[in-house]
């Protein structure tokens, strides 16, 4: 793989993770970081039960996540073309079959998240469930999307919506009830998923965020790579910053300290997971992030 493809898939992948904001800071990384990076996108990881009936079942790099139910299970989010093999293996090791799945839930329809969609649903003849902006960039596989449109290296299987979702949608099966947030801007048709889940004889409300980074790139103010996409970032963050969640899950997993929870999951259960105070920080930092981004376009469209 070579460099510039390294770097053009870092600007798609996670564009404000730690890793990126740490080589903004002390210089490029060398190419073996950036490779082993990518690496850990699709490098199986280990399962492991969450909270209630919700499970981790991606890879070292990113969130997916299993909602086991007595009538089938739903899968949220997906993973890199190429990487479904790993996303089946992490469910079957938790005793649970991808066969069972009934309803596969697009967090939104990048290739990082999408590239194992098509093959999952070929598996499980699940319902392929995603929000109305995201559908048609869904079935072109990428092709459609509105900054990496042009280039075939940010390709995924297409695979066709099923159910197309709206904004406070609920998706409901074997007892569990998720709402459907529309929280577009990284993609027009970006989801949030929010359920309420029980564990231990109490409640916890669980949000699966989503659509709050803006790629390298991305043209907000000034030719807009999407007519209203500034409008449809600032929705996204009026969406999310009312929310009060137990837990949040995130898709790419570093963005919520996910290892020391991991570990400690171990002798405080989905306590360990309870983060309210993250939640707002993760909302925040990125609304801050996004707000610097408009005011330098302003600035260099209008400038003192």
């Amino acid at each position: 793989m070579n460099r510039q493809l390294v770097f053009a898939l870092l600007l798609l992948i996670l564009p404000f993770s730690s890793q990126v904001r740490q080589s903004s800071s002390q210089g490029p990384r060398p190419a073996t970081l950036d490779a082993e990076f990518l690496r850990a996108l699709r490098e199986p990881a280990e399962p492991m039960h969450i909270v209630g009936p919700i499970y981790f079942v991606g890879t070292k790099g990113l969130g997916v996540y299993l909602i086991t139910t007595p009538s089938g299970h739903i899968l949220i989010g997906g993973g890199m073309p190429g990487s479904a093999s790993a996303i089946e293996a992490a469910i079957r090791k938790l005793g649970y079959k991808p066969e069972d799945i009934k309803i596969l839930l697009s967090n939104h329809a990048h290739f990082d998240h999408a590239g194992t969609m098509a093959d999952l649903k070929k598996l499980s003849g699940a319902s392929m469930e995603a929000m109305e902006g995201d559908v048609k960039l869904l079935a072109s596989g990428g092709k459609l999307d509105y900054l990496f449109g042009a280039d075939p290296r940010f390709y995924f299987p297409p695979v066709r919506a099923d159910r197309v979702l709206k904004d406070g949608d609920t998706v409901e099966l074997g007892g569990v009830k998720l709402t459907a947030r529309l929280t577009p801007g990284h993609t027009p048709g970006c989801a949030t998923f929010i359920t309420t889940v029980q564990d231990g004889g109490r409640s916890y409300q669980v949000v699966f965020p989503d659509g709050t980074s803006v790629n390298p790139g991305t043209r907000l103010v000034r030719n807009p790579s999407y007519p209203g996409i500034l409008e449809d970032y600032r929705k996204t963050f009026a969406v999310l910053e009312p929310l009060h969640p137990d837990i949040f899950l995130v898709y790419h997993i570093d963005d919520s300290g996910w290892i020391a929870k991991r570990d400690r999951a171990a002798t405080e259960g989905a306590q360990a997971f309870v983060d309210l105070d993250g939640y707002r920080s993760f909302v925040g930092d990125r609304k801050a992030r996004f707000e610097q981004l408009v005011a330098e376009e302003k600035r260099a469209v209008h400038p003192d």
